[in-house]
C-alpha cells in the first residue's frame, strides 16, 4: 500500500500570519491596538474606530514579500534555496462617524497568505514543490463611544480562501499530484479602547477562530505510470480542514513629548488549535488513501517596542522591534511554510503633502534564526535559515 502524504500545513496558517494591515503600524513593530489613526482600526482594534476624529475616513496599502529559505540536509553536503515569487498582502479599509460617538466601517483585508517555491527535483520535493494559499477577510464593523474615554467595537468576518499546491509521489509512482480548492467561512473581531489621559491609550482586541473547510477540492494527478492509472482517477476529490487561529492582543501607548510616542503589545496566538491535518480522497484503494498529518503546534506570545517622532507637520517617522517564536514541533516540521524564531525590525515615515492626504510608507526584515528541524513521518531532517524584505505602501484620505 502506498500512503500519499499531503503535508499541507500552509493551506491558510503555516505557523504564522501576515500582519501586514496599517502602514503606520508596520512601521512602529506591527503595533496597531492602541492607536485611533484611521480605518484600520477596523483589523487592529474595532474599539478604537470611534475614537477618529474626521467623518469620512478612507486607507489602502499594500506590501511585496520578499522572502528565502535556505536548507541543508542533515549529515550530507545538499542544499537546497526557495526560488519563491514576491507576495502581495493587502488592505483597504472606509469609516464614516454617524454620530459624535457611533462609527461604521468596512474593511477588506489579507492576514493569512503565502507562496512558497522549491526547485523541482529538491530532496524534499515528495512533500512539497509549491504551494499559493490566501484568505481574504471582509469585515463590516461597528464602533461606539462613551464618554470620550472608553470605546467599544466588533465586527463580523467572512473569509474566502484558497489553496494550490504541488509535490511529487514517491515510488513505485513515481507522478505528481496537484490539490486545488477553496473555502468560506465566519468569525468575528471585538475590541476595547481605554483613553484615561489625553497622553495614555490602552486597547485590547480580540480575533476569533477560522474553521476553514476545503470540500470536493480538485485532486489531480499526472506522469502516472499506466499499470497504476486506474488508482489515481482523474475527477478525484479531496476534503480537508484547517483552523486559522485565534488572537488576543492587548497593547499600550503613551505621548512622552508633543513630539515623541513610545507603544508596547502583547500578542498571543492560539496555534494550539492546530493539532494535525488530514487529507479526505472522495475514492481510496489499496494504493491511494487518506492521511493525516500531525502538526501539535503550541501557543505563542509575541512581544513588539516601537516609537514615533513628529519630525515636522508633515513628516513623521517611526521604527520597531519585535520578536516572534515559532509555534512548530520540532519532530514535525514541514517545508512548505518555514516557520523559524525570528527578529524583525520596522522602519515607517508618514507625508503630509496636503490636508486630508497621508502617504505612508514602511520597511520590515525578518531575520529567521538558523535551527535544526525534522519531520519525523517521513524521516525529513535538517537545518533552516530565513530571511524576508517587506517594503509597503499606503494611503489615507480624509474628508
Amino acid at each position: 500500500m502506498l500512503f500519499i502524504s499531503i503535508t499541507a500545513s500552509g493551506l491558510w496558517a503555516g505557523g504564522y500570519q501576515v500582519r501586514l494591515q496599517g502602514q503606520k503600524q508596520t512601521g512602529i513593530g506591527l503595533i496597531g491596538t492602541p492607536f485611533a489613526w484611521d480605518a484600520s482600526g477596523i483589523f487592529y482594534n474595532p474599539g478604537s474606530l470611534s475614537f477618529i476624529k474626521e467623518k469620512f475616513k478612507m486607507s489602502g496599502g499594500v506590501n511585496g514579500i520578499y522572502s528565502k529559505v535556505v536548507f541543508r540536509e542533515k549529515d550530507t553536503d545538499y542544499i537546497a534555496r526557495t526560488n519563491n515569487t514576491m507576495s502581495t498582502p493587502f488592505y483597504f479599509y472606509g469609516s464614516a462617524r454617524i454620530t459624535d460617538d457611533l462609527t461604521v466601517g468596512a474593511g477588506v483585508f489579507t492576514p493569512f497568505g503565502s507562496s512558497t517555491t522549491w526547485d523541482d527535483n529538491w530532496h524534499g520535493r515528495y512533500l512539497i514543490q509549491n504551494i499559493a494559499l490566501s484568505a481574504i477577510f471582509i469585515q463590516p464593523t461597528i464602533s461606539y463611544k462613551f464618554m470620550d474615554k472608553i470605546g467599544i467595537g466588533a465586527g463580523l468576518d467572512i473569509v474566502v480562501g484558497n489553496v494550490d499546491l504541488n509535490q511529487q509521489i514517491p515510488s513505485p509512482v513515481n507522478g505528481k499530484v496537484n490539490l486545488n480548492g477553496g473555502s468560506t467561512a465566519m468569525g468575528f473581531n471585538v475590541g476595547g479602547f481605554f483613553r484615561p489621559s489625553e497622553k495614555l491609550n490602552i486597547g485590547i482586541d480580540y480575533r476569533s477562530k477560522v474553521n476553514m473547510k476545503v470540500e470536493d477540492g480538485d485532486a489531480e494527478f499526472s506522469d502516472i505510470p499506466a499499470a497504476l492509472a486506474a488508482d489515481f482517477p482523474a475527477d478525484q476529490k479531496f476534503s480537508a480542514e484547517l483552523p486559522l487561529p485565534s488572537n488576543l492582543d492587548f497593547g499600550l501607548s503613551y505621548q512622552i513629548t508633543a513630539k515623541f510616542l513610545m507603544a508596547t503589545e502583547v500578542n498571543m496566538v492560539f496555534w494550539s488549535v492546530y493539532d494535525s491535518l488530514i487529507i479526505d480522497f472522495k475514492e481510496n484503494n489499496e494504493t491511494l488513501t487518506d492521511s493525516r498529518n500531525p502538526r501539535e503546534y503550541d501557543n505563542s506570545i509575541i512581544f513588539r517596542l516601537g516609537g514615533e517622532y513628529k519630525i515636522s507637520e508633515n513628516i513623521i517617522a517611526r521604527a520597531g522591534v519585535y520578536y516572534d517564536p515559532t509555534p512548530t514541533n520540532e519532530e514535525y516540521f514541514t517545508p512548505e511554510t518555514v516557520s523559524l524564531d525570528q527578529m524583525a525590525f520596522t522602519l515607517g515615515l508618514s507625508f503630509i503633502p496636503v490636508e486630508g492626504l497621508t502617504i505612508d510608507l514602511s520597511y520590515l526584515q525578518l531575520e529567521g534564526g538558523e535551527a535544526d528541524k525534522n519531520y519525523s513521518p517521513e524521516n525529513f531532517a535538517g537545518t533552516y535559515k530565513s530571511r524576508a524584505f517587506v517594503p509597503g505602501i499606503g494611503l489615507s484620505y480624509n474628508f
